[in-house]
């Protein structure tokens, strides 16, 4: 004879009024019912847990959830699914370091204390959203961690610390020599890594990561992205809908693209601030068009100088190590990713805002780099 859990019947109700209808009355009704029975509580939580292992089972991960949550309701859902993901993961399978890294980085503290009916509803707003949200592309898993973790590379941390440097520094001349020198690292860094791969008793193989692409003028942002990821060895692939590129490529490489994304998309924000401030003194209005036109100019000049001193950055005698696991990348990115399409850029019609984006870009992004061998 089976049971309804404690506060099942409840949930039940709530669920059925509120979940898969748009209407407020609907939403309240299900708060109030909710709110009426505190005894209700933890059922609505064990259903909480169950909706995030489905979304893990149809391809989403702790970041996605932050991120779409973030961007479609407000702070507090952000925290309730924060602490829905922390108590969750007990329930879970062992997951792999990018996997906990994600956690970790969830926002910590709970959400602002307010009465049942308030409560209620924000988490049912969760839910619904939750419960709508389509499968994605499963990412290749990562190996759950075994024994310690491995300890930090020494590289990616003079890579960190040159970037951060080139995000403060005021001086274009400075920021450019820093940059260079950081893509040099991130070039060693990845060669280095495909050797010591080549050798391994078990060949190691690409995985993913999703890159939050996010408004205003994402269309640029992806572009950046892309031009990133094909520098360093990896594919880039994004998904306008959700806010996201999935970049395909070996670990290593999945680190420095993300690094230096991070970090040309602070210097390009910094230079556009300047510019448009210098546009606005001289008595321009058209903020929104200069600034599209300077990104869009910023991705597409760091592209072309990125994809340039790809060509020249390492020796003949890597050259055979390199292309297999380019190879092996994009077989990875078209089994992930079957069916693609072509985006153009868009509103691009500021003059003033491409040229001054194409010099940014100029400062930021280094020409060559030795020759590696």
């Amino acid at each position: 004879m089976s049971s309804t859990p404690s506060g099942g019947a409840t949930v039940d109700r709530a669920f059925e009024a509120a979940l898969y209808a748009d209407a407020g009355p609907a939403l309240d009704t299900g708060a109030s019912v909710l709110a009426a029975d505190p005894a209700a509580d933890a059922e609505l939580a064990r259903r909480g847990r169950e909706f995030l292992a489905a979304l893990w089972r149809r391809g989403w991960q702790p970041a996605d959830v932050e991120r779409i949550v973030r961007r479609d309701l407000d702070d507090v859902h952000v925290r309730l699914a924060a602490r829905l993901i922390r108590d969750q993961a007990p329930d879970d399978r062992a997951r792999g370091p990018r996997w906990q890294a994600q956690t970790r980085a969830l926002p910590d503290g709970p959400p602002p204390r307010t009465d049942r009916f308030s409560h209620a509803t924000a988490v049912l707003e969760l839910y619904r959203l939750l419960l709508r949200l389509p499968g994605l592309e499963p990412l290749e898993d990562e190996r759950p961690a075994a024994g310690p973790p491995r300890p930090a590379s020494r590289m990616l941390t003079r890579i960190r610390a040159l970037l951060v440097k080139a995000e403060a520094t005021g001086f274009p001349e400075e920021a450019e020599a820093l940059t260079a020198k950081a893509q040099e690292l991130m070039a060693r860094h990845s060669v280095d890594e495909a050797l010591l791969a080549s050798h391994a008793p078990a060949p190691d193989a690409p995985g993913a990561c999703r890159i939050g692409v996010e408004p205003p003028y994402e269309q640029a942002k992806a572009v950046l992205l892309d031009a990133v990821a094909g520098a360093n060895h990896c594919r880039a692939v994004w998904n306008e809908a959700f806010g996201f590129s999935t970049v395909v490529g070996f670990e290593a490489d999945l680190e420095v693209v993300e690094l230096l994304f991070t970090s040309l998309l602070v210097q390009a924000t910094t230079a556009m601030t300047k510019a448009e401030a210098a546009q606005r003194a001289g008595g321009r209005r058209r903020t929104k068009t200069f600034r599209q036109s300077f990104l869009a100019a910023y991705a597409h000049r760091v592209g072309a100088r990125l994809t340039k001193a790809a060509e020249t950055q390492v020796g003949e005698d890597l050259l055979p190590v390199l292309a297999s696991r380019e190879v092996a990348v994009g077989t990875a990115a078209d089994r992930m990713f079957p069916r693609t399409t072509s985006t153009r850029l868009r509103g691009v019609t500021d003059e003033a805002g491409w040229t001054e984006g194409a010099e940014a870009a100029d400062h930021a992004q280094v020409a060559h780099r030795p020759r590696l061998s």
